[in-house]
């Protein structure tokens, strides 16, 4: 993604803050998730991670929506 995407600040905190360092299709994964909302995108970041989202532990998920939520581009 380049420099003057805005989606970038927020894949960013996600790698920083969470781990999950996706790739550019992973990237493109959420984007498209997102208009169906937070735990679309949610969904997204695990399936791009290759995480069990069902199974993942609820604070793993809040924190990844929680980061989400925080560095969402303003529309």
């Amino acid at each position: 993604m380049s420099a003057s995407d805005p989606y970038e600040p927020m894949f960013s905190a996600l790698c920083r803050e969470v781990g999950f360092c996706l790739h550019d299709k992973g990237q493109k994964r959420v984007i498209a998730a997102l208009p169906n909302g937070l735990d679309a995108g949610v969904k997204a970041v695990f399936a791009a991670e290759g995480v069990d989202e069902p199974n993942a532990p609820g604070d793993l998920k809040r924190a990844v929506r929680d980061c989400l939520k925080a560095h969402l581009p303003q529309s």
